[in-house]
Parts: structure tokens; C-alpha cells; sequence
């Protein structure tokens, strides 16, 4: 398949991107992992993690100023957002935090003129022997080393969205988490989001949530399913979504697979919507003779303040595409 051209997104757009991505609102008391006790006291965790979170911050609004003259991109960008620089920096925070040093293996990787640049970009971001923000850190490597799901990758930058939850004794409720993503948004639109959410999940409906290039938190009906499903098989059988990304921002992306049976009810849709239910979704090359842009994902519909104005006439048109599947799940329970 021939996909498009990638075009870098500059340096300052991956770091606004990289600080939304941060959770804004982090609970004052949590209980945690009994593998982290020994570190510090749980007391001392949590600001830990307060504090790494805030040099996140740090970091990110640095890279926004002067990141131009650290991050360059490579020649072939495998991404939008494909900075080595973003790669080294993300690595030696880990190793200093799991190893306490910089590994043989990340060493190997990194050009010692890189490593120099590095370090002196780390502490131009303040980072220094703050032994508390420290603690941060090495709960958060070793969070992100032992307990993400799915395998760490070199070119990853897990680490910078700061994922306390993965420390937590107990589970996050998924709603918690695609209100900590949503917090950029304007306030009307979160809670429409939100609406949606509480919607078909009481309509029995599960949010999948996953992370390659990615954010995604997709609606699926899983619940008569024989199979042990893993994340990226739940997601196959997602119908709608929200998806994250620096490339498309915060959309609703939704795969509609019955539009022929309520055509009359499209009708009656804004202009806008109908047009784009009308070009459908599909491999972009075979649909329209364009390069990949991803459009078999499904219609993407921008998750911004325009939404609003066409709020009902999208939930009516997930109540189509959700019917079946919903009456589905009610005869068998």
C-alpha cells in the first residue's frame, strides 16, 4: 500500500501535544502497590510522583521554547512526531531511574554528542539531585518497565505522560481516565464526551483503551465473547471511538456498517454530517485513488466546539449503529 508522505510536526506542536498527555488532576491519597513500599512511604510516593509530574511540565514547556535546537528530525520520519532527541531523553530518564545510571544498552544507542546535549537539556528543565522528585522517577521507571501493558518499545515516550495510575493498588475506572485525556478540551465538549461514555457503557458497551501511536478509548459490545481477547483484538471490534493523536487531534471516529437501513434518517442530518457519512470509510487508495491516510479507521468527525452543533444528530446516529448490538446483549443477559 502506498502511504503519504510524513511531514514532521515541529517540535513545539509534539510538546503541547506530550504535556496534554499528562494527567491535570492527580487524587491527594491513593493506595499503592505493595512491590514499591520499600522505595519510601506512600506519603512520599505520591509527592514524588506530583513532583516528576511537574518537571514534566517543565520539560515540556522547554521543549516548546527551545527544543528546536535539540530535536531535529531524521531524514525518513517513521512518524509525526519522530524526534530521536524525544527517544534519548525518554531512555535516560528511565535508565536513571530503574538502574540509577545509564545502561550498556541505551548507552550504545545514543551518540555521546547526544548524550552530552542530553544531560544539559535535563538540567536546563531544572532537573537536579531533588530527592523527592527523584523517588518520582524511580517509581515511574520502574512502572513503566514491569508494569505497562504490552511491550516497551525504544522509540516510545510512555514515561513523559507520567501514568501514576499504574501504581495504584486499585483499578482506575475508565471514565477517570478518559476525563484526565479530555481535560484540554472546552467544557461543553468534555461533557459530551462524557455523555457518550456513560451512554454505551450503560447500554453494555465496554471502552477499550489503547495506546500505540496513538490514544484511543473504543466502544465495543464484548461481553458474549467465548474468547480470551487481548487489548488490540477488543479494539478490532470497537464501533465508535475517541481517538488522540498529534496528527488528527481529538476526534469521534466512528465505523459505520448499517447506514443503508436508516438512509431516510440521514436524511434529515446536517449537511456536513451527511456528507460525511456519504464518503464512507475504507482504504483510502481504493476509495478515492488518495495515499493512506488512515481513513479505514472510520469517519472521523473533529472533537471540537463545532461538534456541538450537531450533538444530537450524531448520538441519533450511534443509536442506529449501536441498536442491534445492544438489543443483542439484552436477550442473552
Amino acid at each position: 500500500m502506498s502511504h503519504e508522505p510524513i511531514t514532521i510536526k515541529p517540535i513545539s506542536e509534539v510538546a503541547q501535544f506530550l504535556k496534554n498527555l499528562i494527567p491535570a488532576n492527580m487524587p491527594d491519597n491513593y493506595a499503592i502497590k505493595p512491590m514499591f513500599k520499600n522505595i519510601a512511604s506512600e506519603e512520599d510516593i505520591r509527592k514524588g510522583i506530583i513532583a516528576f509530574r511537574d518537571f514534566l511540565y517543565l520539560l515540556c514547556d522547554r521543549l516548546a521554547i527551545d527544543g528546536h535546537l535539540y530535536a531535529k528530525p531524521p531524514k525518513k520520519p517513521k512518524s509525526v512526531m519522530d524526534y530521536p532527541f524525544l527517544h534519548y531523553i525518554t531512555n535516560m530518564l528511565v535508565d536513571i531511574g530503574y538502574y540509577g545510571k545509564l545502561s550498556e544498552a541505551t548507552a550504545s544507542k545514543i551518540p555521546a554528542a547526544s548524550q552530552k546535549e542530553c544531560l544539559e537539556f535535563l538540567i536546563l528543565c531544572g532537573f537536579s539531585n531533588n530527592p523527592i522528585m527523584l523517588t518520582g522517577l524511580k517509581v515511574m521507571s520502574i512502572a513503566d518497565m514491569e508494569l505497562r501493558e504490552g511491550r516497551r518499545y525504544w522509540n516510545d515516550n510512555n514515561l513523559l505522560r507520567c501514568d501514576y495510575r499504574l501504581i495504584k493498588a486499585e483499578a482506575t475506572d475508565v471514565l477517570d481516565i478518559l476525563k484526565d485525556y479530555l481535560h484540554p478540551l472546552p467544557e461543553k465538549v468534555q461533557d459530551f464526551a462524557v455523555k457518550l461514555h456513560k451512554r454505551y457503557t450503560d447500554l453494555g458497551m465496554t471502552c477499550v483503551t489503547l495506546i500505540d501511536d496513538q490514544h484511543h478509548f473504543a466502544y465495543a459490545y464484548l461481553k458474549n465473547s467465548r474468547k480470551v481477547l487481548s487489548p488490540r483484538d477488543k479494539y478490532y471490534k470497537r464501533v465508535w471511538e475517541f481517538s488522540i493523536s498529534l496528527k488528527n487531534g481529538y476526534c469521534l471516529v466512528v465505523r459505520a456498517k448499517k447506514t443503508d437501513e436508516y438512509a431516510d434518517i440521514i436524511e434529515t442530518f446536517p449537511p456536513y454530517l451527511r456528507e460525511k457519512i456519504a464518503q464512507g470509510y475504507g482504504c483510502d487508495r481504493k476509495l478515492r485513488n488518495e495515499r493512506c491516510q488512515m481513513g479505514c479507521q472510520g469517519i472521523r468527525i473533529p472533537l471540537d466546539e463545532s461538534i456541538l452543533d450537531i450533538a444530537g444528530d450524531l448520538e441519533t446516529w450511534l443509536n442506529k449503529e449501536t441498536r442491534d448490538g445492544s438489543k443483542k446483549n439484552q436477550t442473552k443477559n
